[in-house]
This record gives C-alpha cells, structure tokens and sequence, in this order.
C-alpha cells in the first residue's frame, strides 16, 4: 500500500517562504514521478511542478517558474515543494501525487496519477 503524506502548510504574508514535504512509503520510489499539485476553492486541480529522479527531468508550472523548486531525498523516500516570493494567488490546498509514468505528457496531468496524499493548505495573505 502505498502512502504519502504532506506536510508544511500554513498562513504566511505575500513575499514569504513555506516548504512542504511530502513523505512516501509502501515502495521504492526512486523510479517514480512524484509531482505536487494545486487546488484552490472552485478550481481544477492544477500541476505545479514534478521530479523524476531516474531521468533527472524536472518540470514547473510557469506560475511558479523561478519562485517554488522541487526537490527529493530518495534516502527518505521524500519529496519536498519551497516556495519562496509567495502571492495571495498561490493559495490553494497542496497535494502530492505519485506514480510510474512512462510517458512525458502524463505529468502534468492530474488524472495520470493513482497515489496522492490528503493535501496541506497554503494561504498566503495580502
């Protein structure tokens, strides 16, 4: 069975940090895409940004180009979001997701992964 669990949420004024980790069990996850993903009241999840470590290929979502980075420690088994320069727009509640994707233009999107975690909230504040 395979588990993810976020955490890191929180409140924090535009122009602050937070950083999310996202802890998975249950497998090897070296192989996997692990991506976070968006969502805010009354919207579509959205991609956010995703690492494979095998490839060593890392996407964003232009919203948070240059702003949020992705990173991992497969010695942990996790994967962790930083977001830096947040805006009110980027309040939303956070997931993680997970999964074997073969093909690159499964990553982004949300219906190509099978695990997911239970999500952490982010409010950033004007």
């Amino acid at each position: 069975q395979v588990q993810l669990v976020e955490s890191g949420g929180g409140l924090v004024q535009a122009g602050g940090s937070l950083r999310l980790s996202c802890a998975a069990s249950g497998r090897t996850f070296s192989a996997y895409t692990m991506a976070w993903f968006r969502q805010a009241p009354g919207e579509e999840r959205e991609f956010v940004a995703s690492s494979n470590w095998n490839s060593g290929k890392i996407y964003y979502a232009n919203p948070v180009k240059g702003r949020f980075t992705i990173s991992r420690d497969n010695a942990k088994n996790t994967v962790y979001l930083q977001m830096n320069s947040l805006k009110p727009e980027d309040t939303a509640v956070y997931y993680c997701a997970a999964d074997l994707l073969p093909a690159t233009f499964q990553i982004m999107s949300a219906g190509s992964y099978n695990y997911w975690g239970q999500g952490t909230q982010v409010t950033v504040s004007s």
